[in-house]
């Protein structure tokens, strides 16, 4: 059902994302399918950054998917609705850890989302030297906190806003832009670090 190639970025824009919310608390399944092709990237993205392994993101994802079918009549509309999809997937992927017996989410981002990265070097070379920085950057994020790590990929790789970030996680809008910008600077050290062991500086 979901696709690792597919972009974390959701394909459904704001003006049919609204669209898509009422039929789909109707069960038309049109829309249904609309809305699982138009979110299936952003949940397994998400569902992978929490088990880091693609065959548990796949089922993980599609039973986030199958939560929201059954409970679409109590599905939230506006501008609301995007934080709070998040939030049921986050919430869904804790609860598939501790069903795991896995304390805390080891919350990761995989290379392949960060293969969004602008790269415009037409050679080989160029394109092994992106490669091995998304490299860098996978490592790094490994290295941050667990909130640091949510924080960082739902404002940075998932685009969310602070507001909405805060209302995923469900702490503080101030808690979220401290911690974001303690975050960066961490994940830039990490990186810089992780560089110089590497013998690239």
């Amino acid at each position: 059902m979901c696709d690792d190639a597919t972009s974390p970025r959701d394909t459904v824009d704001i003006t049919e994302l609204a669209a898509l919310v009422e039929p789909c608390r109707s069960g038309e399944p049109l829309a249904w399918e609309t809305f699982v092709r138009g979110f299936q990237g952003r949940i397994f993205a998400l569902s992978y950054s929490y088990v880091g392994d693609r065959e548990e993101a796949r089922d993980l994802a599609q039973e986030i998917f199958v939560r929201l079918y059954e409970t679409r009549d109590q599905w939230v509309t506006g501008d609301q609705f995007l934080p709070w999809l998040f939030r049921v997937a986050r919430n869904r992927s804790v609860d598939y850890l501790r069903r795991r017996k896995v304390r805390t989410p080891a919350l990761t981002v995989s290379e392949d989302m960060l293969a969004d990265l602008p790269d415009h070097a037409p050679t080989p070379e160029a394109q092994a030297v992106a490669s091995d920085r998304r490299s860098l950057l996978h490592a790094a994020l490994r290295g941050l906190s667990a909130i640091n790590r949510e924080i960082v990929v739902l404002r940075d790789v998932h685009g969310l806003s602070v507001q909405h970030v805060a209302s995923v996680l469900g702490i503080p809008v101030g808690t979220v832009k401290s911690r974001a910008s303690r975050a960066r600077v961490e994940l830039t050290e990490k990186v810089l670090a992780l560089s110089r062991s590497r013998g690239d500086a």
